[in-house]
């Protein structure tokens, strides 16, 4: 449980990780610059050229650690991971409830009505810290249509009319998200959602943290023994990890909106960080990378009380408890799952 501070992210290109014994090495240009027990490390993150040892991985696969491996840029390439675990009891009844129509549209409004309250929840968060921002009064709009959309999801709707909800409320969202933007505008604002490719700065900071929030909340479903693949949300689509991303949504606004509005407004990033492809993509450098890599594990260790729990954590656990709520509730331990919901 504790493993959520010691995720290994590995950035600089040409990095090759290896074992000697039950420890871990980074070797950079033929020298050792990080050796750290692998029972310490709770999975390990590569971002580009970065190579590592079948005995590494090997040992990994036998420690539960899984190694993802990532674009230089954040995309998502594949995962290592060991023999498959867990439940298979909750793992069938995981199947079951995403195939029946009314569960899975039950536990998708469950989690769509977290989403909306946490967003509607950071709008109002903004214009309590900062009353006086361009477009105040665009924001409490925003969060008058969001609480609209909470009573409408007051009420069970099909899942297709729960999805479209969704995105309806997330238009309503990021149509005000570039006035939570108050510092280095004419570099980092917001027109409009864009990813695959990002066409931003703020966008590719957006889904760089995404990436990472998502990493977490797979892993974190792994650990319980759900299959992270199959969503009541997200439709089952090869290659997509469906119920990590709907565990992702009801943090999306929380951790990883919040914590690059904060990043971006405490001028922690520059605009020369960034650089467009011919794509149109835009791409950040090592140092912007590394930089919100460790901003991210410092926020992961600030504490919480949990809203559900009512228990002191860290803000890294969020993610894990909720995998187990909501494994809880699949075995029928608990009658609804308690999303989390920022108070």
């Amino acid at each position: 449980m504790k493993k959520h501070l010691n995720t290994l992210f590995v950035t600089t290109q040409g990095a090759y990780v290896h074992c000697e014994g039950e420890a871990a090495l980074i070797r950079i240009e033929g020298e050792t610059r990080l050796r750290v027990p692998i029972h310490m490390i709770g999975g390990v993150v590569c971002f580009g050229q970065v190579s590592c040892s079948p005995a590494f991985m090997g040992r990994c696969g036998e420690r539960g650690v899984t190694i993802t491996h990532l674009t230089e840029y954040g995309r998502f390439l594949a995962r290592i991971e060991g023999p498959v675990s867990g439940n298979v009891l909750l793992r069938k009844t995981q199947y079951r409830k995403s195939d029946e129509p009314t569960s899975a549209s039950e536990l998708a409004r469950t989690i769509v009505r977290a989403k909306v309250a946490n967003c509607r929840t950071a709008l109002l968060r903004a214009l309590r810290d900062h009353p006086d921002i361009p477009g105040a009064a665009a924001v409490a709009e925003a969060t008058e249509r969001l609480s609209g959309t909470l009573e409408r999801l007051e009420r069970p709707q099909p899942l297709d009319a729960i999805r479209g909800i969704e995105g309806e409320s997330a238009r309503h969202y990021f149509e005000v998200f570039d006035h939570l933007i108050l510092a280095q505008k004419e570099d980092f604002f917001f027109k409009s959602r864009n990813r695959r490719p990002p066409l931003d700065n703020v966008n590719s900071l957006l889904s760089f943290v995404y990436t990472l929030l998502t990493h977490d909340a797979r892993s974190a479903l792994e650990s319980v023994g759900l299959d992270p693949a199959v969503g009541f949300l997200h439709r089952d689509r090869p290659g997509r990890p469906g119920l990590a991303l709907d565990l992702v949504e009801e943090f999306r606004p929380v951790l990883g909106d919040r914590f690059i509005l904060s990043m971006v407004n405490k001028r922690q990033l520059r605009s020369n960080g960034f650089r467009k492809s011919e794509s149109g993509a835009v791409l950040m450098d090592d140092d912007t990378r590394k930089a919100i890599l460790t901003s991210y594990q410092e926020r992961k260790q600030e504490t919480i009380v949990h809203p559900f729990l009512g228990e002191e954590t860290t803000v890294g656990l969020l993610p894990h408890l909720q995998a187990r709520l909501l494994a809880s509730f699949l075995r029928g331990d608990l009658d609804a799952y308690p999303p989390f919901v920022w108070r």
